[in-house]
C-alpha cells in the first residue's frame, strides 16, 4: 500500500498497511439498494453503529440518492435528514464521518455536526462555495468523475479514450481543487463505478485502477450492488436481481478483491462485514511467507 496518511480532524486515515472501508448510511427514501430502510434517524444510527462494529474505517452519510434518474432534493431537506443522524454519531464512534453532498450549505452544516470528510460526486463542480468549505475548514475531500448529474449520467455515455479521459479529468479536479487552495494531501480520487459508464466501462475502470495511482492520491472505489454487477450475474430469463440479494454481494466482493490488487485504497460498501473478511483473507494472501 501507499503510504498515504490524510487527516480528518483528531482522526487520522492511513492506509500503510490495508485498504480502508467506508460503510453506507443512505438517510434517503429513493437510494437504488436501501432506500427508505434507514431514513428513520434512530434506525440510520443504529445502522451507522453496526457498520463500525463491523469494522467500518469511515462512515459515509447522505441525505440525497444519487442513483441514475434522481432527483434532488432541497438543501433544508437534506440538512434535516443528514445533522440529526451525524450529531449522534459523531459522539458515538472514533472513526470519521463523511458527508455525501454537492451542496456547500449541507456541507458546512454536516462539518459542524461533526463531520471530518466531505464526499462531493461533482469534484467541486455543483456548487462554486464547496472548495471554499473545504479550504476553511481544511478538511480532506473525496473527487468524484462523473458524465453528466445523476438525472442524466446513464443516458447513453460514451468515451473516445474511457481511461484517459477518466484520467485527465480527475487530474484537472486535483490542480483546480488545488487552486482553489485545497491541500493535495487532503484530496483522494474516485473514477465513479456507475457514474455515467455502461458495464463495460466499469469492468475495464477497476481492470486500469493501477493507472490512476500516477495522480498520487488515494483512490476510492464504490462498486457496491451496482447496476454492472447485477447485469452480469442474471439469467437471460430472469428478472434484475435485488441489489442485496446475496448473489450481488458476493460479485460485489469479488470487485474489491480485484480492486484492491489493482492498487484501489478505499471501499465505499454496504456490506461492511463481508468486505472485511475480503480484505483480511486477500491481505494474508499477499503477506503469505514460507519462512
Amino acid at each position: 500500500m501507499e503510504p498515504f496518511q490524510i487527516i480528518c480532524g483528531e482522526k487520522r486515515l492511513d492506509f500503510e498497511y490495508k485498504p480502508l472501508i467506508m460503510g453506507i448510511v443512505n438517510i434517503t427514501p429513493d437510494s437504488f439498494s436501501d432506500g427508505g430502510v434507514f431514513f428513520d434517524p434512530d434506525s440510520a444510527v443504529a445502522h451507522g453503529l453496526k457498520l463500525v462494529n463491523e469494522g467500518a474505517d469511515i462512515l459515509d452519510i447522505g441525505g440525497e440518492s444519487t442513483r441514475p434518474f434522481s432527483q434532488p432534493v432541497s438543501v433544508e431537506e437534506e440538512i434535516r435528514r443528514v445533522v440529526p443522524v451525524i450529531n449522534a454519531l459523531a459522539g458515538q464512534v472514533g472513526i470519521p464521518i463523511s458527508i455525501d453532498t454537492t451542496k456547500a450549505e449541507v456541507a458546512e452544516a454536516a462539518l459542524a455536526a461533526g463531520a471530518g470528510l466531505i464526499n462531493d460526486i461533482s469534484a467541486l463542480r455543483m456548487d462554486e462555495k464547496m472548495a471554499e468549505i473545504v479550504r476553511s475548514y481544511q478538511v480532506p475531500v473525496i473527487l468524484m468523475h462523473m458524465l453528466g448529474t445523476p438525472k442524466t449520467m446513464q443516458i447513453d455515455p460514451v468515451y473516445d479514450d474511457l481511461i484517459g479521459e477518466v484520467h485527465d479529468f480527475l487530474k484537472a479536479a486535483i490542480d483546480a481543487a488545488e487552486q482553489k487552495g485545497i491541500d493535495r494531501n487532503k484530496i483522494i480520487i474516485d473514477p465513479g463505478i456507475g457514474f455515467g459508464k455502461t458495464p463495460m466501462h466499469n469492468l475495464l475502470l477497476i481492470r486500469h485502477i493501477a493507472q490512476f495511482r500516477s495522480l498520487g492520491c488515494p483512490i476510492l472505489i464504490g462498486p457496491s450492488r451496482k447496476a454492472f454487477i447485477r447485469h452480469l450475474l442474471k439469467k437471460p430469463a430472469e428478472k434484475e436481481l435485488a441489489p442485496n440479494s446475496p448473489m450481488v454481494e458476493a460479485g460485489t466482493q469479488a470487485v474489491v478483491a480485484i480492486s484492491a490488487m489493482n492498487g484501489a485504497n478505499i471501499f465505499r460498501v454496504h456490506d461492511v462485514a463481508a468486505t472485511q473478511a475480503t480484505l483480511k483473507i486477500l491481505g494474508a494472501i499477499q503477506t503469505a511467507s514460507m519462512i
